[in-house]
Order: C-alpha cells, then structure tokens, then sequence
C-alpha cells in the first residue's frame, strides 16, 4: 500500500503531487528547492534596487534540509537515502554545490547523479533534488 502527502509546515508543491510517497518500505521524495513555506526562496536576495544575489550554497543546504524534514515525516533520514537525483541550472554551480553536498554525504552515501538543465520553476532557483531512501523499519533492508 502506498502512503503519499504532502507535508504541512513545508511550501506547497506547484501542482498535484505529494512531497513524499512511501511504497514497498521506499521512500520516494519529489524534487525539492530551497522555497520556503512563504514562497520566499533561501539563498535569493533582491535588493530595494531589484538586483539579485543568489547564492548556491544556501540553496544547496536548504534543500538537502527540507529532503530531511520530509524524509522524519515518514520516520527516515539523510542516512536512510540511496539514490539522489540533482538538477543545476548552471554547471559554474557544481563547485559550490559540491562543497555543501559533502557536508552531508561521503562515500558511503546514496548514489548520485547531477545534471544541468536548462531552467527550474522559478527564475531564482538554482537547484532542485529528487530522492530516494529505504526505510529503516522495511523488512530485508541491509546493513
């Protein structure tokens, strides 16, 4: 039996999807940003002048912390992912990204494949990461 929803306390997905699917003891978590419940967007700064400054790195760290949040609604964590699936809009980020990523993960981590596209949802997001994670209760999960 499959257990979707979308998680209160978190922004709410532009359009009819859950944040979080749980299915045969795997977690499923649809791509995640850095928006916040506001709509306003971590690591995106306008000035009274309308300049912008955005700024990977906040961005990376907010989304791997909401991945996080959503991951505990469902009784897992960061440790519990396997496979990763993130989206830049610039590969120049790669770097900066990269260097939060490791923050969280090292070798012995989920599985990760990056890839550049050529936007997001909103024109401020500079990365977006789909996820999927084991849960620590599913019956055969390895050690």
């Amino acid at each position: 039996m499959a257990d979707a929803r979308v998680v209160a306390g978190k922004a709410v997905p532009r359009g009819r999807f859950p944040h979080v699917k749980v299915a045969g003891g795997m977690v499923f978590v649809s791509g995640t940003s850095s928006r916040r419940p506001d709509n306003t967007i971590a690591g995106a700064e306008v000035d009274a002048l309308g300049t912008t400054a955005l700024d990977v790195r906040v961005q990376t760290r907010a989304v791997i912390e909401n991945i996080r949040d959503l991951l505990r609604e469902v009784g897992a964590d960061l440790s519990d992912l396997v496979q990763v699936t993130a989206y830049l809009v610039s590969m120049n980020d790669f770097g900066g990204y990269n260097e939060v990523y490791a923050e969280y993960f090292d070798e012995h981590g989920p599985t990760r494949t990056t890839v550049a596209v050529h936007q997001l949802p909103h024109p401020h997001l500079l990365i977006e990461i789909q996820a999927v994670a084991v849960l620590p209760n599913a019956t055969g999960q390895e050690s």
